[in-house]
C-alpha cells in the first residue's frame, strides 16, 4: 500500500529557494550534466511507473548513474523533492485541454460563458494531469510550498473566473470545489486500476462472482427501488465525472446570475436615489430663485 507523503514537510526555506531562485548548488565534484531538473524528472517518471514509495535518493541515484551524495548537493532530501516533483508536473501543458469538448458540454452545444467554459477546461485538465499521475494522490497537499508553476496556473485559474463577479474568497472556494470534485472521481478511478492490477481479477470478473447472489437478493422483494433499475443503470458508458462537473456548474451559474441581478438592482437605486437628490436640489435652486 502507497505511503501518504505532504508536502512542505522539509527545508520549506530551501524547498522555495530552488524553486524561486537559482534551480542549482554549486558543488565540489557533482557528476558532469547532472542538473537539478534531471533530477526531478527522473524522480517524477520513477513515481509515474511504480509510486511514489519507489522514490528515494537511493534508488534516484541508480537511475542517474551517480552517487546518492552527488544528489544531496542539488536538493536536501524526498521531501524537498516532492514539493519540486508537484511544482514540475504543474507546469505541463495538457493536450486535453485543446482538444474537443464531450457532448453535452458547454462549449459543445455553443453556450456558456467564459468563466464555465474555463472551469470544465480546468477541472478536465486536473483530471488528465492525475491520469498521468496518479501518485498525486499519496501527496497530503494541506501545506503546499507553492512554486511559479503554482501560482501561475492559480493566477490563471483566477483570471479566467473574475468575470463570475464573486468576491475574492468565493473565486477561491470555486477552485477548490472544481478540485475537490475532480480529486474524488480521480481517486475512483485510480483504485480501480489499481485493485485490478494486484489481483489479476478484472472488473468483469468480479462481478460475475457476485451476479447470482445479487440476483436472488432483487428477486427477493426487500429491494424493490434497486431491483427496478434499468440495465443501463451501472453502465460504464455513463460519463459519471462530465455529469457530475455540469451540474456543479449549473449551480454556480444560478449564483452568478442572482449576484448580477443583485447587482443591477443596487445600481438601479443608487441611479434612482441620484436623480431623486438632483431632482430636489434643482427644486431648491429654482424656489430661492423665485424668493428673490
Amino acid at each position: 500500500m502507497t505511503s501518504t507523503q505532504s508536502t512542505g514537510s522539509g527545508n520549506v526555506a530551501r524547498s522555495l529557494e530552488l524553486l524561486w531562485g537559482s534551480g542549482e548548488r554549486p558543488g565540489r565534484g557533482p557528476k558532469p550534466g547532472l542538473t537539478l531538473d534531471r533530477i526531478v524528472t527522473t524522480a517524477v517518471a520513477l513515481a509515474d511507473a511504480e509510486g511514489l514509495d519507489a522514490v528515494s535518493m537511493r534508488r534516484l541515484s541508480t537511475e542517474l548513474g551517480t552517487g546518492t551524495m552527488s544528489l544531496y548537493r542539488y536538493v536536501p532530501g524526498k521531501a524537498e523533492l516532492i514539493d519540486l516533483m508537484l511544482n514540475h508536473v504543474q507546469g505541463e501543458t495538457d493536450a486535453s485541454a485543446e482538444s474537443p469538448a464531450p457532448a453535452g458540454s458547454s462549449a459543445d452545444l455553443g453556450s456558456g460563458s467564459g468563466w464555465r467554459r474555463a472551469a470544465e477546461a480546468m477541472a478536465r485538465a486536473a483530471l488528465a494531469l492525475h491520469q498521468r499521475h496518479p501518485w498525486l494522490l499519496s501527496v497530503n497537499q494541506a501545506r503546499p510550498v507553492l512554486g511559479p508553476n503554482t501560482v501561475s496556473g492559480l493566477e490563471k485559474a483566477l483570471s479566467a473566473i473574475k468575470g463570475m463577479g464573486l468576491t475574492d474568497p468565493e473565486m477561491i472556494s470555486v477552485i477548490v470545489m472544481v478540485e475537490g470534485y475532480v480529486t474524488g472521481v480521480a481517486r475512483t478511478h485510480v483504485h480501480a486500476i489499481e485493485v485490478e492490477k494486484r489481483s489479476g481479477i478484472t472488473d468483469e470478473e468480479f462481478w460475475q462472482v457476485q451476479e447470482p447472489v445479487l440476483s436472488k437478493a432483487m428477486t427477493s422483494g426487500v429491494y424493490p427501488v434497486m431491483a427496478s433499475l434499468s440495465m443501463e443503470a451501472f453502465s460504464p458508458e455513463f460519463d459519471h465525472f462530465e455529469f457530475g462537473l455540469q451540474r456543479i456548474l449549473d449551480g454556480l451559474e444560478v449564483l452568478v446570475e442572482r449576484r448580477a441581478a443583485e447587482r443591477g438592482t443596487s445600481e438601479q437605486g443608487t441611479a434612482e436615489r441620484g436623480t431623486a437628490e438632483r431632482g430636489t436640489a434643482e427644486r431648491g435652486t429654482a424656489e430661492r430663485g423665485t424668493a428673490g
